[in-house]
């Protein structure tokens, strides 16, 4: 299976996003800094995310990102298609040339679990991973952390 940090990183920063994003829009410096991703990473990624219509970018101070509609309505799949990124299990990317431009023995196999592991994240969303208690206990611990390095940083 191809699913790179690229993906990975996208779903995490887009969850983290829909978790803080309340009243304001949320600096890419912050989820940079609690999901431990680069800032350029992050900045290219949601480059992507923003001309594919899941994020909204606010100018100026104050500004950062948000979702561009609810949480329940961005399923996991299309993040990771945002990003250029592909759930798939195959070595010929899909197009059936994987031994002697025809398709190998086993190519039904890996394209049907490449359908099933593509069904399994369009049906869920950001929202019905906000709703697991796991995830904003991680969410939170986060933010203590994030916190307290801010408060032993001087100049802050």
């Amino acid at each position: 299976m191809r699913l790179t940090t690229k993906g990975r990183y996208a779903v995490t920063a887009m969850l983290d996003l829909a978790y803080h994003s309340g009243q304001r829009p949320v600096a890419l410096t912050d989820i940079a800094k609690r999901q431990d991703i680069s800032l350029s990473y992050l900045e290219q990624l949601f480059a992507k995310l923003r001309r594919a219509g899941m994020v909204i970018g606010i100018r100026g101070p104050g500004g950062g990102y948000q979702l561009s509609r609810p949480a329940g309505e961005i399923n996991i799949a299309d993040i990771i298609t945002a990003v250029d990124e592909s759930v798939d299990s195959t070595r010929c990317g899909g197009k059936g040339n994987c031994q002697n431009n025809q398709p190998c023995l086993t190519h039904a196999l890996w394209m049907g679990l490449s359908e099933q592991i593509h069904n399994y994240l369009s049906g869920i969303t950001l929202g019905d991973l906000l709703a697991q208690s796991e995830i904003r206990e991680v969410a939170c611990r986060q933010d203590q952390a994030l916190q307290r390095g801010m408060e032993e940083t001087p100049f802050n």
